[in-house]
This record gives C-alpha cells, structure tokens and sequence, in this order.
C-alpha cells in the first residue's frame, strides 16, 4: 500500500487536532508548525477533511478547526479514501508465481490493520511511547 503525501498530512491534521486536549478550535498554523506540514497545502488536506465530515472549522479571529466526530470513530482507512479516493487494486500478475499468495496475504494484513486503527488508538499509542522515551544527555 503506497500513501500519498497528502494522505500523511490528513493523519498527521488530524492527530494533532485529536491530540489537543482544547474545545477551542485550533489555528491552521499550529498544526502546520507542530506537525511540519506546509500551510498552503495543509489548507487543502483540511477542506478535503471537512467535505469528508472528519473535521468542522470556525471562522473569525477566534476561529479554526476541530474534530467533528470522536476519535474512536475515525479509521485510517475512511481517512486514506477520503483524501486519496478508493484504494486502487494491483494488477493481478498474468500467472501465479510461488509468492503471489504471499503477496495476497500482505495485502490483506495492510487492509485489517488500516481498517481498524482509530484516531484514539494512535493518540493514545504516541502518548505511551513518549512516556517511556529515554534520552541519552552524554557530554
């Protein structure tokens, strides 16, 4: 499975948002800033987000994004399909080879891990991880 730029972004958008622990809306800049994501093209990924249900904005000087729906309920793969369109099947190979069932299998994995992570699964996953980060402050 290959994930486009903008399907990176729209994850990234999204985490950021579903990480913010604010009923305020958040600014397209602090993502932008946090999450490394150029501004211009992150205006993009959120309008497509926003035509998909995934988040809702507010304009005004107090304005921005947020989350539309609870995290729990936002996949990757409804957010993948979102921004990228149904995912595109390979060509199947002219003739069987000894690993086209492997091949089918991967493909099948990619399928069921994409389907069934949530937005609140990766927040909360990030979250652990950098629990348990340790530095190395040699000299």
């Amino acid at each position: 499975m290959s994930v486009s730029a903008k399907g990176h972004y729209a994850l990234q958008a999204l985490f950021d948002l579903a990480s913010q622990h604010t009923d305020e809306p958040v600014k397209i800049a602090s993502i932008a800033e946090r999450q490394k994501i150029p501004q211009k093209f992150l205006e993009l990924v959120l309008s497509s987000l926003r035509q998909g249900g995934f988040v809702e904005s507010r304009r005004g000087a107090d304005g921005g994004y947020f989350l539309a729906r609870l995290p729990e309920t936002i996949t990757v793969g409804q957010v993948l399909r979102c921004v990228e369109g149904p995912t595109q099947k390979k060509k199947i190979p002219p003739r069987e080879t000894p690993v086209s069932e492997v091949w089918r299998k991967v493909d099948r994995s990619v399928a069921e891990i994409v389907e069934h992570a949530d937005l609140a699964s990766i927040v909360r996953d990030w979250a652990e991880k950098q629990k348990t980060r340790t530095y190395d402050w040699e000299i």
